[in-house]
């Protein structure tokens, strides 16, 4: 090492916002009542810092620091204690802070745990403690609310990483600080600190590890060594037993059975001693608190410690049958962690090279094992190609285990090393999967047609992948001419710069793509018609299939909506007798894109178990998003909900952030219908965060509908038509290119409602062309409600029934039931109020079948204007409410919300005088004085319609289920 960085000190924490939230609470409460707040985390994740945060934010009081002191707190009793704190807070509320109190001594622990637990809320004391994580709570303070502290998320971390260097790190020795560091915020600052300059700006290569044993044990606070042979022996096999299960849990058998090979002399039960506090015991697996003190225990022992260790656990995992785990093991044995390669003897490249040949395949494993095997070998290989191959293939398996930013530290090591074409092509392939799914989507374009042309002349079909994962990074993108020219037949067009770093495709297993494309494992080139499937094998019938999949994509985005129909139906046909997840997902596209909800439901579905069973949990959250888009389609919104809300958790987990942007604003679409405006605002503005960072046109246009729906639902015509019109008018700014046409319904009412006849008409020929492809089992009967609202009227009633008839035919409860809330509507306006009761009444019990809470409220507004809806509040109580008319009812309720009248005016189309008069009219009805009086008025009565609106759908969800069960 020639020197150290100097590391600025983080001018702000990084994330931690739930964390800060939690004692911001406990802050603002201090005033008037006390609490107490316990901060649990392993070390290095930020503790102190947040102790530091909240001193630094208490306004109110002092704030005091406890410390058990030399020799002095262990004497210290509970009522001491608890008398010191009341005095202190006798004049003024205070925040007793008390840091590392695992550190404390028992006696001193006991004491502070049961004062705090004798504290009472009239006492205003904010007691703040932090313990770590690495072992268990003291049984004195695991009454204590509890905020944990976990690893902080990728985005986090690098944000992190370029405020303390000022941005100074390259991109690979970025990449692979931020594998080493695994989200932990001062091992991160310990690993910069350690580089000198040169190095951290790629000069000079990394020292290896990085993370070593002094920047572990900096963190950790030490390596923890047991207070006996037997307690170390079995720290150290835990974490030796864990280097091939990614730190995981291990099993306890297995290491007790190395155990008794390292230390073969007869004595008593190993299983019979007390379990060191770093461990946890749940049923026959072992494992660490933290996974780093599992680190540091591993790289603080003796080499010849360890290599024993690692011998005993191969001689157990080839025993048992598990020969590539037993390899790793054994390779181990040989050096440390990483053994340079100018000292790799033969033993060292044998061992490597038969790590290699079993991760290929030939042995069953997971994706995380075999990425462990490949990286070993790579370390024990001299060779450079080889090297960057074996890294390589270990990023591509790291990727299919859902792990990018291991995938992208590996690729970063590979850099370091020259390598033929091929290799380097499916490098930019992972890369490219990698940034598709987590980064700027147009990098990602660029980068998958260098993959592919990197990877023509050797590996045609992997160059396949690379191209058409170059055109769902297109669609992502909503680039059209950049989509039909990689979809085009022949090779892809190439990189617009060839220096630029790509990511691919899951060349690896197939792609997946968006609600559109998907990734293909190989095609010749051509638009031939194909040889039946039972006259080729296996790799022609893929070609087939990813040839009838870009030629009826190709198609669709060219406006031959005829000659889309016949090429994808036939993926969807082949996909029907598919069992890998990467086909599956390849069929579950092409049958969105037909509009074969059915079909789409089942490959998403199928592709998930899939995907669960052989362990890609990369494809997981993919899979959940078709089948959310499926069920979005289908009108079924809250089994949409359902599918998103676990595609958000394993797309967050599995560190896909544009796959979780789309999840977010399929959630802010389901909560469009229901009275969740909080929930909408969240996801629509989580999704559009990260759409607009990473250029996803698709996932920013379905948030922003979701906006205008909800706008819509609420009786907000105006906005929605202005968030609408953005993205359905002609233009340069129209929204992505596969969802617009999805959203004229939805404009065309409220452009109506709003005035703005014309614009609606401008969209309505490409919707119905729209319709007529098939591809929308909703849009042949949308497009006849949009001609009711926008015809005279001798021609709407007509309309609105055949939009009926023809919602019939599609099902769907929603679409159905907004149909006739319209009709009922105009049917009320002209006066037919028998009718209107009738449409009115389906109108309600479709949403409330649905759980479209919004739209159920305008249609209870409507019939109670006919004096058709009970007019109480669920408890026999008069709503006077009920009393007002539709127009002065919507007029009240924007009151309510703080509308000024000319606010209101603006909103309703109507002139300020209008609202004026409507308004006195309401203060009479309902006896009240005042605006605030207003509000709270419509606050209450909307609380009880919701709760009304929650009984309603559980008492059709009892009837459906009872139904079933007769």
């Amino acid at each position: 090492m020639t020197g150290e960085t100097t590391v600025r000190t983080a001018v702000r924490i990084h994330g931690r916002s739930t964390q800060r939230k939690a004692l911001r609470a406990l802050l603002d409460e201090l005033p008037t009542h006390g609490g107490q707040l316990l901060l649990a985390g392993e070390p290095g994740l930020g503790r102190t810092t947040l102790l530091q945060w909240a001193a630094r934010s208490f306004r109110a009081g002092p704030v005091l620091h406890l410390g058990p002191g030399p020799g002095r707190a262990a004497h210290v009793t509970a009522e001491q204690l608890l008398g010191t704190l009341r005095t202190a807070t006798a004049a003024a509320p205070a925040l007793v802070c008390a840091d590392d109190v695992h550190l404390w001594d028992g006696p001193a622990r006991t004491a502070l745990g049961r004062a705090a637990r004798r504290l009472h809320t009239a006492d205003r004391v904010g007691l703040l403690l932090s313990v770590a994580s690495d072992r268990a709570v003291d049984p004195e303070l695991a009454p204590l609310p509890v905020v944990h502290l976990d690893p902080l998320a990728p985005p986090r971390a690098a944000a992190l990483l370029d405020d303390v260097t000022d941005g100074a790190a390259a991109p690979a020795v970025r990449e692979q600080l931020l594998a080493e560091a695994e989200g932990n915020p001062a091992l991160l600052v310990a690993l910069v600190r350690r580089l000198s300059p040169a190095e951290l700006r790629g000069h000079r290569p990394l020292p290896r590890p990085l993370a070593d044993a002094s920047a572990l044990a900096e963190t950790a606070g030490g390596a923890p060594s047991g207070p006996s042979d037997h307690a170390r022996d079995l720290l150290l096999t835990v974490a030796a037993a864990g280097q091939a299960e990614d730190g995981t849990d291990v099993d306890a058998g297995l290491v007790h059975d190395a155990l008794r090979r390292l230390r073969p002399a007869p004595g008593p039960d190993p299983r019979a001693e007390p379990l060191p506090e770093q461990l946890v015991l749940a049923g026959d697996r072992l494992r660490f608190r933290s996974p780093l003190v599992r680190r540091t225990v591993h790289a603080a022992a003796t080499v010849e410690r360890r290599r024993a260790v690692h011998r005993a656990l191969a001689d157990v995992w080839e025993g048992g049958g598990h020969r590539l785990t037993g390899l790793l093991h054994r390779s181990w044995s040989l050096g440390g962690p990483e053994p340079r390669p100018a000292s790799s003897d033969r033993l060292a490249a044998e061992a490597a090279d038969r790590l290699a040949a079993a991760a290929d395949g030939a042995v069953p494993a997971s994706h995380r094992l075999r990425a462990t095997a490949y990286t070993r070998a790579a370390e024990l290989t001299a060779d450079g190609a080889r090297r960057a191959e074996r890294y390589t293939a270990a990023a591509e398996q790291a990727l299919l285990a859902g792990c990018p930013e291991r995938a992208r530290s590996l690729l970063a090591a590979a850099r370091e090393h020259a390598a033929p074409a091929a290799v380097r092509g499916r490098a930019e392939l992972v890369r490219g999967v990698t940034e598709l799914r987590d980064g700027p989507v147009g990098d990602a374009h660029q980068s998958l047609l260098l993959a592919a042309s990197l990877l023509a002349t050797e590996a045609p079909a992997e160059a396949a992948n690379a191209a058409l994962a170059a055109a769902d990074a297109a669609w992502a993108a909503g680039d059209l001419a950049a989509c039909l020219a990689t979809l085009a037949p022949g090779p892809p067009p190439r990189a617009e710069n060839p220096a630029h770093g790509t990511d691919g495709t899951e060349g690896m297993e197939g792609t997946e793509g968006m609600e559109g494309t998907d990734g293909t494992d190989g095609t010749d080139g051509t638009d031939r018609p194909a040889a039946p499937d039972g006259a080729r094998g296996p790799a022609a019938r893929t070609a087939a299939v990813v040839r009838d999949h870009r030629v009826g994509m190709r198609a669709l985005l060219e406006g031959r909506l005829d000659r889309a129909g016949t090429p994808l139906a036939q993926v969807v046909e082949r996909g029907r007798t598919e069992e890998r997840p990467e086909a599956l997902l390849r069929s579950a596209a092409a049958a969105l894109l037909l509009g074969d909800v059915d079909a789409a439901r089942s490959g998403g579905a199928r592709a998930l178990a899939a995907a669960r069973q052989l362990g890609s949990d990369a494809l997981v959250p993919k899979a959940l998003e078709y089948l959310a888009y499926a069920e979005l389609r289908a009108g079924r919104h809250p089994q949409a909900r359902t599918h998103a809300e676990e595609g958000l958790r394993t797309a967050l987990r599995a560190g896909q952030g544009n796959t979780a942007a789309h999840h977010r604003a399929v959630l802010a679409l389901a909560a469009s219908i229901e009275e969740e405006p909080d929930v909408v605002t969240r996801h629509v503005t989580a999704a559009l965060d990260t759409a607009r960072r990473h250029g996803l046109a698709q996932a920013a246009t379905l948030a922003q509908w979701a906006a205008a729906r909800a706008d819509l639902g609420r009786g907000r015509p105006f906005d929605a038509a202005d968030r609408l019109g953005l993205l359905v008018m002609p233009g340069p700014g129209r929204g992505h290119f596969a969802v617009w046409r999805l959203v004229v319904p939805c404009f065309v009412e409220a452009a109506v409602l709003a005035s703005r006849h014309e614009d609606a008409r401008t969209v309505l020929p490409d919707f119905a062309d729209w319709a007529g492809f098939g591809a929308d089992p909703q849009a042949a009967a949308q497009l006849a409600r949009c001609h009711a609202l926008l015809a005279p009227a001798e021609h709407a009633d007509d309309l609105y029934r055949r939009a009926l008839a023809r919602h019939e035919e599609a099902g769907g409860d929603f679409e159905r039931a907004r149909t006739a809330l319209l009709y009922g509507k105009w049917l009320r306006r002209r006066r037919r109020p028998r009718e209107a009761r009738g449409r009115l009444g389906t109108a309600l019990a479709g949403f409330e079948r649905c759980g479209a809470g919004v739209w159920a409220a305008q249609a209870r507004d409507e019939l109670r204007a006919l004096g058709a809806a009970p007019q109480d509040d669920g408890a026999g109580k008069p709503n006077r409410l009920g009393r007002l008319t539709p127009q002065q009812l919507r007029i009240a309720r924007h009151v309510a919300e703080g509308a000024t009248n000319r606010e209101v005016a603006l909103a309703l189309g109507v002139s300020t005088r209008t609202v004026d008069y409507h308004l006195r009219k309401v203060f009479a009805a309902l006896g009240v004085r005042s605006r605030l009086e207003l509000a709270r008025m419509v606050g209450q009565a909307e609380q009880v319609q919701n709760a009304q609106g929650a009984r309603g759908v559980r008492r059709a969800g009892h009837h459906e289920k009872t139904g079933a069960q007769h």
